[in-house]
């Protein structure tokens, strides 16, 4: 069982000799929580950050070392500088777009500054290996030539896009500087077992609620609007495989980051449509007004990714789809 405040330091995982100490912000939250699964699944030592602001305790694996803190603590600095982790997985992080933009201060705090904090523990302790959560969504901006490519222009149009972006050059800065091995993950919309259906909430979660609840979904304007919706459990494993991967003088911020999508633009009538028969529910649906300053068309390459990482999404959407639903079922969310 997972002890709050202790730290690990054990060379034996179970049964199994440990393969490495993986430090993982954010592990009580929605990604960071599979992402600690899939580094315990592989012999890992799992410690779990997380000050509980977004994330859930009911979240950490059991077999995971907790710390309840905040990145930009000196606890957090003092616990990467004093065990040596092999990898510092950074899924930490103020990720509700419109709280970056009525506090642009706020979000650069915790994105910016906490990611610094990070690294200089984690420089200090000798950790070489960091794996950051970017976004596909937000560091690209809008443009109609898509699936953007990881060296596609790069026009945030909020401050926790701009957030994202600034974390990659430090995680570049850090790479020629310090020798450090940083990858960053550039996702599309992720959705899955175990994403909050309330607050910033992703429309897949939202749309699972409500048909639980037996209400209509509301779809904003026409529904047109596409996303590249990309499985949870599929990214937890992008993660594994970048853990392992590593290149020498990066000329660009884009020779370390990997698109984590399917490359497959669904529109939100597609995806209310492909929810409601995968899990045969009968709920109608309304259109609202159009929400101000929502991108229009978003999907990422993936090409790279198979390429390099030997990775590819393995979950249809209609199987992800029915996976989620079953959960917030199951979970009363």
């Amino acid at each position: 069982m997972h002890q709050e405040g202790t730290f690990a330091f054990g060379v034996v995982f179970g049964a199994t000799a440990m393969k490495g100490r993986a430090l993982v912000t954010g592990g009580a939250g929605f990604i960071g929580s599979h992402v600690a699964d899939h580094y315990l699944e592989a012999g890992y030592d799992v410690t779990i950050v997380d000050d509980l602001s977004s994330g859930r305790e009911e979240n950490i694996p059991r077999a995971a070392e907790f710390v309840h803190a905040d990145i930009g603590s000196s606890e957090v600095r003092r616990l990467l500088e004093r065990t040596r982790f092999d990898v510092l997985n950074h899924h930490a992080a103020q990720m509700d777009v419109r709280v970056s933009v009525e506090d642009p201060s706020f979000d650069a705090r915790v994105n910016i500054l906490g990611l610094l904090n990070l690294l200089e523990g984690a420089r200090a302790g000798g950790t070489k290996r960091v794996v950051f959560a970017s976004s596909g969504g937000v560091v690209y901006g809008e443009s109609d030539d898509l699936p953007h490519v990881e060296h596609a222009r790069k026009l945030p149009v909020s401050p926790y896009g701009v957030s994202k972006l600034t974390s990659e050059y430090y995680l570049a800065a850090y790479t020629q500087l310090y020798g450090m091995q940083c990858v960053a993950l550039r996702y599309a919309n992720v959705y899955g077992p175990r994403q909050n259906p309330h607050g910033e909430a992703g429309v897949v979660a939202i749309f699972c609620s409500r048909i639980n609840r037996g209400q209509q979904l509301t779809v904003f304007g026409d529904g047109g609007q596409t996303r590249d919706y990309v499985f949870v459990r599929d990214v937890a494993r992008a993660n594994m495989l970048a853990t392992k991967w590593w290149t020498d003088n990066p000329a660009t911020i884009d020779a370390t980051a990997f698109n984590i999508g399917t490359a497959t633009e669904t529109s939100v009538n597609e995806l209310a449509q492909a929810l409601i028969g995968a899990v045969g529910a009968a709920v109608s649906i309304m259109h609202a007004p159009e929400r101000a300053g929502e991108l229009r068309r978003s999907a990422v390459a993936i090409e790279r990714a198979g390429r390099d990482l030997d990775w590819k999404p393995e979950t249809a959407l209609g199987e992800g789809l029915k996976q989620t639903y079953e959960w917030i079922r199951e979970n009363g969310a």
